[in-house]
């Protein structure tokens, strides 16, 4: 067999896994002038799990686009701009955060008790709306978009090791039968969880403190039923249900469903270790079929459907890394932790961390300076995933009691249309780290509020815990959240945001000036 000579490339930045983490960064720090190797061990368009964003995400998204000027990416940001100029791209609309909870057995038949509801709206309409991101031709689109940009990209290229020369990191490895050498004076790991630094690094995996093990199963469908055909809201809801993410809810587990343009549907389920157990999870199709059988409203909304795909079975969702960053290297928060995708925190989480990470890398040389940027690094990194997990936690704990389920979500939504709003403001010194997480009296909160969950509390104990979160809330609720009249059925509300300028350190009319701007003022 002839031996090809080994492929040579010095470059700036190394990164490591082209999903739309590793695009995205290297789309700016191209526009940087940094010389960047884009490397990817499969081929797209691929299969990839995450595909929910939120306000926050696309405030991340349009901040990177407009900073580093970046406009065929900021269309990404809206469903409206989206469907205008990169149609040819699949995407969902996402309207907002539906919730129903379920007992097995039961038919659902009444749908005006919205006890068993919650639908959160984010958006007052279309055009502004969030979106599912259809991930193989997403995912693709940015790949393509960073090697027009000038990124040198490997696909089907496997790195096996990495070393130190100097300043200098030696990637290693292979692009089908032609060796590949890379030297980088930095490296991002964009590869995923349990990727490719955490093995070349031996970083270890810590594990998770309060959430419990959970495992998956899931696929793609043609012909999922709409819920609100099945099960049609009584009254005007704040959006169509079945136009957002989708969650039906259970003791020990919940099953999403998330629609495309493109006539797919993601639907899946996450399972506790001892629910997935009992139902024999690790059987892919044949256990899916038999949680469907167990909630025969949600049967219903599967009785035509169709895997297109073969079923996933993921035995570990969660995973946490025992470091996120170290000299000249970093792991984006998708490779640092995933917590679970229930309040679709995946995708802010990352963009938070890219944001943070192409900024020490502006703003710094190599050597102590750099090196205390990315302890910090990696201590926001970790701390967030540390907050988000306490918050999904706490919800896998309170499964069973929809009340208490409910309130504490409004921990989230309250922390992250505050920090959207402060953020669009430019006033961001008011929502320090992800969902407030760096608040000093938010974040404190926010934590024991989760904590107390844990231990199922009932009778006054969560009669007290209720009140706490409602306390915890008020200072920052701009959504009507603590309004009780709306019985779980929360609109974006141009009013509620008006009414709560002061909590924003703004005047009435600046808050008027925000919705023009973002759209927003039209309800």
């Amino acid at each position: 067999m002839t031996l090809l000579p080994i492929q040579t490339i010095d470059v700036d930045v190394a990164i490591v896994g082209s999903g739309f983490g590793g695009s995205l960064t290297a789309l700016a720090l191209l526009k940087r002038g940094r010389r960047v190797a884009l490397i990817e061990r499969g081929r797209h368009p691929r299969f990839a799990i995450g595909e929910s964003s939120t306000p926050l995400s696309n405030l991340k998204l349009e901040q990177l686009a407009d900073t580093y000027d970046l406009p065929r990416v900021r269309a990404f940001s809206q469903w409206g701009s989206w469907q205008r100029t990169r149609p040819e791209v699949a995407a969902g609309l996402k309207r907002g955060f539906t919730f129903y909870f379920h007992e097995p057995g039961d038919a659902f038949a009444d749908p005006d008790n919205r006890d068993r509801q919650l639908l959160v709206a984010a958006s007052p309409n279309d055009e502004v709306a969030d979106t599912h991101w259809y991930r193989p031709e997403f995912d693709q689109a940015l790949a393509k978009e960073a090697e027009s940009a000038g990124a040198i990209y490997l696909d089907r290229t496997t790195i096996d090791r990495i070393r130190h020369e100097g300043s200098r990191s030696v990637l290693e490895g292979a692009r089908e039968r032609r060796s590949v050498r890379i030297t980088a004076a930095f490296v991002i790991d964009a590869s995923g969880p349990r990727g490719f630094l955490s093995h070349a690094l031996q970083l270890g995996e810590a594990k998770h403190r309060w959430l419990p093990g959970t495992q998956a199963i899931y696929s793609h469908f043609e012909g999922v039923e709409r819920w609100d055909r099945i099960r049609p809201p009584v009254g005007t809801a704040p959006y169509p249900p079945d136009d957002a993410a989708v969650h039906h809810v259970f003791n020990g587990g919940w099953i999403w469903i998330l629609r495309f343009n493109n006539g797919l549907t993601s639907a899946g389920a996450a399972l506790t270790d001892e629910r997935a157990a009992a139902l024999g999870a690790a059987d892919g199709e044949a256990a899916w079929h038999r949680l469907l059988a167990e909630f025969p409203a949600v049967t219903q909304q599967f009785a035509s459907a169709r895997a297109t795909l073969p079923f996933f079975f993921s035995p570990r969702v969660s995973f946490r890394s025992a470091r996120a960053s170290g000299p000249a290297w970093a792991l984006l928060p998708s490779a640092a932790g995933v917590i679970d995708p229930l309040l679709s925190t995946g995708f802010a989480l990352t963009l938070f961390g890219i944001v943070r990470l192409l900024d020490l890398l502006e703003r710094t040389s190599p050597g102590p300076e750099r090196d205390a940027a990315l302890d910090a690094y990696e201590r926001a990194t970790l701390d967030e995933l540390d907050a988000t997990e306490r918050l999904v936690a706490a919800l896998y704990a309170s499964m069973d009691d929809p009340g208490l389920f409910k309130r504490l979500t409004l921990l989230y939504f309250a922390a992250a249309s505050f920090s959207e709003a402060a953020c669009r403001l430019g006033r961001p010194d008011l929502a320090p780290g992800f969902l407030l997480s760096a608040h000093p009296t938010f974040g404190p909160e926010m934590q024991a509020c989760a904590l107390a969950a844990l231990s199922t509390p009932r009778g006054q104990a969560q009669r007290t815990l209720e009140a706490r979160i409602d306390r915890a809330i008020e200072p920052f609720d701009t959504a009507g959240l603590l309004d009780r009249r709306r019985r779980d059925w929360y609109p974006v509300r141009a009013e509620d945001l008006v009414a709560s300028a002061s909590k924003l350190q703004a005047t009435p009319a600046e808050i008027q000036d925000l919705l023009e701007r973002a759209g927003l003022a039209q309800n």
